[in-house]
């Protein structure tokens, strides 16, 4: 896509406050001349929403709460910025397919973030993709909707961009010919040698606190129960259309090499790079071109070395259940993801234990009937089922003396 004459390239930001937003607003930040700022968007953080606006002095500000969306209306007007602002899911599609908005960054975390990012699909955007759950839980109908209304789908997530950074580009399906597997590589968290029996006494703070990422909590207690790496097995398996048996996660601590490529004449090609969103983003911002970052230059002789290992699935139960979701296909992957949505919201507030995550999740998998994901309805009604049943489950066994 080419700039807007004498303006720059218009950018949604779905989800601005979070870890990838800000960063993404960093970004964007140092290329003033190339991209302006067009909407951003935010949940409940209006004082941090706020003061986004005030730096970057978007077109339109979202708030998904509509109380939160009139405090913020206050002070902008307060401030004598004239910037529109809505509120709700209408608001958050609305700014997805605004005209003015070439690219959308969608960093909304979990299924909340599945309807607008499918409406900037839907509106032809360049798609930056942070929001994995878009793949997860409707891949088939998110693929169709990129196809179908000749959008772009760049990747964001560090390890899918490192991926697509290997892989040819240019020939449609003959991009795959030559491919032998994709090898998914993930840091193995915080908990990778950590006795499994104390696994029960962790806490959330521990949880959060991965060894190399900075990142938002959910995703910090993904990371460490490897379900992340889980929905981005299953995210691969869509964005790059290879089956799940040439997809291969890695365990490699030092989160440096992001994930590799193998070839069929014996290549393997990796993307390195210090862990820091910034280098992903601006990959795909400004693909097939390059920009700075801001990030530091990767200094490989203070890495030293570089260690791979298979995960353990005793140990990262959530990752084969992921795996086993997408091979159940139609909405297995959607309950899944709902069901670790609640689990780690009731971890995150101390209400269960570390372990009993991937039981619950199991738990809710076994109890509703996986039927196809024919559409969107369909999907989301999934998501509203197992995010009944796994609350269900957490209640009544906490009652039995779960927690």
């Amino acid at each position: 896509m080419s700039e807007v004459s004498g303006h720059g390239i218009g950018v949604t930001v779905l989800g601005a406050t979070g870890t990838i937003g800000v960063n993404t607003l960093d970004v964007l930040a140092r290329h003033p001349q190339r991209y302006r700022v067009v909407a951003l968007t935010a949940n409940r953080q209006v004082d941090r929403l706020y003061e986004q606006c005030l730096q970057h002095q978007p077109e339109y500000a979202v708030m998904l709460d509509e109380t939160c969306a009139q405090q913020l209306e206050q002070k902008l007007q307060s401030s004598g910025l004239q910037i529109q602002v809505l509120s709700g899911k209408e608001g958050l599609k609305r700014v997805a397919s605004l005209e003015s908005a070439q690219y959308v960054m969608a960093a909304i975390v979990g299924a909340a973030g599945l309807e607008p990012t499918l409406a900037a699909a839907e509106a032809g955007k360049r798609v930056l993709l942070a929001n994995k759950e878009s793949l997860v839980m409707s891949g088939g109908l998110f693929m169709k909707a990129v196809t179908q209304n000749n959008a772009e789908l760049l990747p964001i997530d560090s390890e899918h961009n490192a991926i697509f950074q290997c892989m040819p580009h240019g020939n449609g399906e003959d991009d795959r010919k030559g491919i032998r597997k994709i090898l998914l590589t993930g840091s193995g968290g915080p908990f990778r040698n950590r006795d499994l029996a104390s696994l029960r006494d962790v806490t959330p703070d521990q949880a959060c606190a991965h060894p190399n990422w900075v990142m938002g909590r959910k995703i910090s207690v993904d990371s460490a129960t490897m379900m992340n790496k889980g929905l981005e097995f299953i995210e691969a398996c869509w964005l790059f259309g290879m089956p799940a048996q040439d997809i291969e996660v890695l365990i490699h601590p030092q989160s440096v090499i992001h994930s590799m490529v193998e070839y069929v004449d014996g290549s393997v090609l990796a993307q390195l790079g210090n862990p820091d969103m910034r280098t992903p983003i601006a990959h795909a911002l400004a693909w097939p071109e390059r920009l700075e970052s801001g990030v530091d230059r990767l200094d490989m002789l203070t890495v030293g070395k570089l260690e791979f290992e298979a995960p353990d699935y005793d140990r990262f139960p959530c990752l084969r259940l992921a795996m086993d979701a997408f091979e159940a296909g139609g909405t297995a992957s959607a309950i899944l993801n709902a069901a670790n949505e609640v689990a780690v919201a009731r971890f995150l507030e101390n209400e269960i234990r570390f372990p009993h995550i991937p039981d619950i999740i199991e738990q809710t998998l076994a109890q509703i009937k996986v039927v196809e994901a024919d559409c969107l309805e369909t999907v989301m009604q999934a998501d509203q089922q197992a995010r009944y049943t796994a609350e269900e489950y957490i209640n009544r066994n906490l009652k039995n003396g779960l927690h």
